[in-house]
């Protein structure tokens, strides 16, 4: 491919809403900001400041802490993009991951990772999938048009007694012998 060849007609559109879907499916700002909140934490303990001929070295003993922390950070913001069914597990794991780097990893990487860290993992707990909506057709109208306001439908939709399902393994099953008692084994 060269630079002359023309791009195809609405690639960019394409992809952007292709994008945009893949980012309304999962928790995409929570994972971002919890990668945003690793990197300062583990930045900030190796970086070196140069003021003229003085260099100031941010380091502490506690260095490796620090990387790990932030390392585990970014791991759990990649993951949150991925598998989106780990969201409270990460999210419970970043607030605490970013409680730990106050002490550890300069006050959090100057207060910066840390409430990003706390940010993202407060949104990937709070993130709900959503469902998907259908569309309504034209043609098809509402079942509610000729009924009156206020009346319900009390349409009773299948069996209200036991069933007699073979596959039914709860132990309370009155057709599996269990008498509505649970079964311990």
């Amino acid at each position: 491919m060269s630079a002359e060849t023309p791009a195809a007609t609405g690639q960019f559109s394409r992809r952007r809403l292709q994008f945009r879907a893949w980012r309304g499916s999962r928790p995409f700002w929570a994972g971002l900001y919890i990668m945003l909140g690793g990197i300062p934490i583990m930045y900030f303990p190796y970086a070196n400041l140069q003021i003229g001929h003085l260099t100031l070295a941010m380091a502490t003993t506690a260095g490796a802490g620090s990387l790990i922390i932030g390392v585990l950070l970014v791991v759990l913001g990649v993951s949150l993009w991925f598998q989106k069914h780990i969201r409270v597990f990460a999210g419970v794991a970043a607030i605490l991951l970013g409680l730990v780097s106050l002490p550890v990893s300069n006050f959090g990487g100057f207060v910066i990772g840390f409430l990003l860290a706390l940010v993202g993992g407060a949104l990937a707990c709070a993130w709900a999938p959503g469902v998907p909506s259908t569309p309504q057709s034209a043609e098809k109208a509402p079942a509610d048009e000729g009924v009156p306001f206020g009346t319900t439908d009390t349409t009773v939709l299948g069996p209200v007694g036991p069933t007699s399902d073979p596959n039914d393994l709860s132990g309370t099953n009155p057709a599996n012998g269990a008498n509505g008692r649970h079964s311990a084994g």
